[in-house]
This record gives structure tokens, sequence and C-alpha cells, in this order.
């Protein structure tokens, strides 16, 4: 599993890369990479076939725990995944668009 900064999330987003949060629905309506995805992490293994389609899935939670085991679990089913380092919490940090609310 490769793990990737905020930068690089920055620069794929903007080239329309699919963006998977893996936090609960609480977490991502409070703030999210707009255009996310929301599976909460313990729906993942179950759900996986929702991803949206692309080349690398760049998988991001709140700090950067989750989203590890989240891209873990997409590698394991034969999706590229890279974790997002920082998570949310970076990308706010970094300045970067949010959008609040239930849809990506």
């Amino acid at each position: 599993m490769r793990e990737v900064d905020t930068a690089a999330l920055t620069q794929a987003w903007e080239a329309g890369a699919p963006v998977l949060d893996v936090r609960e629905d609480y977490e991502y309506t409070q703030g999210h990479v707009p255009g996310a995805q929301l599976i909460p992490l313990g729906e993942l293994p179950g759900r996986v076939a929702e991803v949206l389609p692309g080349d690398t899935v760049y998988v991001i939670c709140a700090s950067g725990n989750r989203s590890k085991q989240g891209a873990t679990i997409l590698e394991s089913a034969g999706r590229p995944a890279v974790s997002v380092a920082g998570g949310t919490s970076g990308w706010v940090r970094a300045g970067q668009p949010v959008r609040h609310g239930p849809t990506a």
C-alpha cells in the first residue's frame, strides 16, 4: 500500500481522479473533498464494486489511518489505490476546497 501527500491528491483531484472517503456519514457531512465518494470503512469490503472506476483511487479519511486500511482493501480486490497521508484534516490545512453536506 502506497501513501501520498495532499499535494499529490490535489494534482490527481484536479485531473479527475476518483477520491473515496472512508469516514462515517456524520464526518463526511461536516466537510469533505468535493466529488469524493463516501463508503465508510466498515462497509467497504462488501461495497468494493461501488467504487468509482478510474486508474488509481485516492482513499481519504480524517487523518490517514483508516485510509491505509481502505487502500489495502481495494488493492486486495484488484483496484489500484493509495492512502492520503494527513487525510481531510491535511486537505483543509492546505486551503483546498471543502464541500459540506451529504452529497459529493
